[in-house]
């Protein structure tokens, strides 16, 4: 007899089906219903044209070579090489309050298949895939998707990412394709077109209404997503870590577990999926302390100075950091020993004996006097091939056996497979750690993976990582990789935050932190206030602009404040106030993002009584004047005070303000929600690369 196991959420429903002579079969990937006395989903499905006399239907284990022709969720090769058919018809349900689990076992191969649904707060779903080996030979795994789940046809498009280096997260939106589509990572980090994710929007789906579909894995390697249509009128979607030909071999009693993957479903368009994925990747963030403090702002070294280190002059741009009111100073690239450019060091993690003769510690303790943490960047995973690490070790490099060596930026990629590579990069960074009050580590990853060491690299990297916050719970880590190369969930348990890109370009940021925004928080985005002209793009931007971009991430500067005119340093050191008075509603809070008229684009950030609202633009407006922007989100509350807390642009260019935005700026004004989101928010002229920003507080 046919069983349905159903698993909800607030917004969404999985119900599965327990078909006794079909297995387990998908009846509902989507938004919330009642199963409700079901039919039989075999007695809906008629005899089709050209189809097998045995229907098969979407099947949660699909038996590939069976009569399903879609794309395989596992894929296995026997001791010989060939391909093992899995196709489970055992199969059990565990259901607990909040999760499916679901067992199936093929008794022919001895496979055993193991899947949980797991309802997080927030509303996102997690769900976990692992396959366990029962028999008596080994296997070789060559494919097992975390993910493989049936879109209705009611979705049209797929939303995904691309990048490079200073060019991360453009947005690319296509139609559901008629055949394959495949967003593939073969670089051995998740790359800078983001994490391994996407959106699929419905048929009516925009930013704040209609339904969203978003996936995310909880991986920083390798990786596959596709989409495939089927001609029975629905498309599969399905999301794996890529394993290199033979890395997993599963001897008798072994099991691989797959890169869980986050699963968001949302009647809110957009903005309510990426509430879930936020909501999913904050419960997962361990922090000092248990808990979320005020994120400090930082000052980076890097822009201001490069690998021109001085002990003097880095005690200088931390003390014109702490004059405009800068609370974390992280030394850059340039402090370990024979690093004057980037062709030599790499892996020598001990203090330049020049200009550094008595180690970090009293650097770091006249910074901490200033009242700054003090943070320092490394690069463990690389070495340069000039540096006494490499040359003591050059088998600890990855390699193929006679071939050359190609090298990224001067520099390899260490094998973190090996334990003794791992071993040695703990009791360096954990001797540097001991050696000076440092509370914060920004570790990079400057190259893709050439030869590439597949999934087991990254799971080493993780290893490392969690070796050392274990050792050093108190030091928060930021993770980069040539700025956004690796930002992905997978990493979030042992980071506190990621380097949004290296490019700081206040325009190219805009587009940049919304594509970070719609898998990560932005507490965990960082967001710094770069020079003008940006280093680059060689644009140049107002400080105003500069800062109010940089105030919706987790705020920081790139720049030497003592090289300003005293009049930006005065505009500096105000969004750097303006930052702490805001970040307690712009941090850990939910966020939302829209379109406006003519080109704006705008964020709001805080509590369902008490909002900050970022009103965008980038290039020059068509109409003379802007038109009112509507905020759905507005309609929830009666009434709301608005209050314009600045206008960023260029100073002295521009356009006067309106009567009514003179008196925002003075005192609140009040508008009913159903106002605000119907005819909408009047909003100031405002010139090509300025921000509005608006308090709105609901009135009780």
């Amino acid at each position: 007899m046919s069983q349905i196991h159903a698993l909800h959420t607030a917004e969404a429903s999985i119900v599965l089906e327990h078909d006794p002579k079909r297995g387990m079969v998908w009846r509902h990937c989507g938004l919330r219903v009642d199963p409700g006395p079901l039919p039989k989903a075999s007695e809906s499905r008629g005899p089709a044209s050209f189809a097998l006399d045995r229907d098969i239907g979407m099947r949660l284990v699909p038996p590939a070579g069976l009569g399903w022709f879609g794309p395989a969720a596992v894929e296995v090769l026997d001791e010989s090489g060939a391909r093992i058919v899995f196709a489970p018809d055992l199969c059990s349900v565990e259901a607990r309050d909040g999760q499916l689990v679901v067992t199936e076992a093929d008794p022919v191969t001895r496979l055993e298949w193991c899947s949980s649904f797991t309802a997080l707060p927030g509303g996102a779903i997690r769900v976990a895939t692992a396959l366990r080996n029962r028999g008596d030979a080994p296997v070789t795994l060559a494919h097992l998707a975390s993910l493989q789940l049936p879109l209705a046809a009611s979705f049209r498009q797929v939303i995904s990412w691309r990048g490079r280096h200073n060019a991360e997260l453009n947005e690319c939106t296509e139609d559901l394709p008629q055949q394959r589509w495949e967003k593939v990572g073969r670089r051995g980090l998740s790359g800078h077109g983001g994490p391994p994710g996407l959106y699929v929007l419905g048929n009516d789906a925009g930013w704040h209404s209609g339904m969203a579909l978003a996936i995310q894995l909880e991986w920083s390697g390798d990786h596959a997503l596709a989409i495939e249509r089927d001609d029975e009128g629905y498309w599969t979607l399905s999301a794996a870590a890529s394993l290199a030909p033979g890395e997993v071999v599963l001897v008798p009693g072994e099991s691989f577990e797959a890169p869980a993957a986050l699963l968001a479903i949302s009647d809110r368009g957009r903005n309510g999926a990426m509430a879930q994925m936020h909501a999913a990747v904050r419960g997962m963030v361990r922090w000092p302390g248990g808990e979320m403090t005020p994120r400090p702002v930082h000052l980076n070294s890097w822009e201001a100075c490069y690998f021109d280190h001085d002990a003097d002059r880095i005690e200088a741009l931390a003390r014109a950091g702490a004059d405009i009111g800068i609370e974390r100073f992280v030394l850059d690239d340039g402090w370990f020993a024979g690093r004057r450019h980037d062709r030599a060091g790499l892996g020598d993690w001990f203090p330049d004996p020049q200009t550094y003769p008595d180690g970090l510690a009293p650097l770091a303790t006249r910074i901490e006097a200033m009242g700054l943490q003090f943070g320092l960047w490394v690069e463990p995973e690389m070495v340069n091939p000039d540096s006494d690490l490499h040359r003591a070790h050059p088998e600890w490099a990855l390699a193929l056996p006679e071939r050359d060596r190609p090298t990224a930026r001067r520099q390899l990629v260490l094998d973190m497979r090996r334990e003794d590579v791992r071993d040695y990069l703990f009791e360096r960074l954990d001797a540097v750690l001991r050696s000076a009050p440092i509370r914060y580590l920004k570790w990079d990853h400057n190259r893709d993976h050439a030869p590439s060491s597949g999934a087991a690299q990254v799971r080493g990297a993780y290893a490392l990582l969690a070796r050392l916050r274990a050792a050093h719970p108190e030091v928060e880590i930021e993770g980069c990789a040539g700025g956004g190369g690796r930002s992905d969930a997978g990493l979030v348990p042992f980071v506190h935050r990621f380097w949004t890109s290296d490019n700081i370009d206040a325009v190219a940021r805009v587009g940049m932190q919304r594509g970070f925004n719609a898998f990560l928080p932005p507490e965990l985005m960082g967001s710094h206030i770069g020079a003008s002209p940006s280093h680059a793009t060689g644009r140049r931007q107002a400080i105003a602009f500069r800062g109010a971009i940089a105030t919706m991430g987790h705020m920081g500067v790139e720049l030497d404040p003592a090289a300003l005119n005293e009049d930006d340093r005065h505009e500096l050191r105000q969004w750097v106030a303006f930052t702490k008075d805001w970040r307690h509603l712009l941090h850990g809070t939910p966020v939302m993002l829209g379109d406006g008229p003519d080109g704006l684009r705008w964020q709001a950030a805080g509590t369902e009584e008490h909002k900050v609202l970022y009103c965008i633009r980038t290039g020059p407006a068509l109409d003379r004047r802007p038109q009112p922007l509507t905020l759905p989100f507005a309609g929830s509350r009666g009434v709301w005070d608005v209050r314009m807390l600045a206008l960023a642009e260029e100073r002295g260019h521009g356009i006067p303000l309106s009567h009514l935005h003179e008196r925002m700026k003075r005192e609140p004004v009040r508008y009913s929600g159903s106002w605000l989101a119907q005819a909408g928010l009047p909003l100031p002229v405002q010139k090509a690369e300025s921000v509005a920003i608006f308090e709105l507080r609901a009135v009780r």
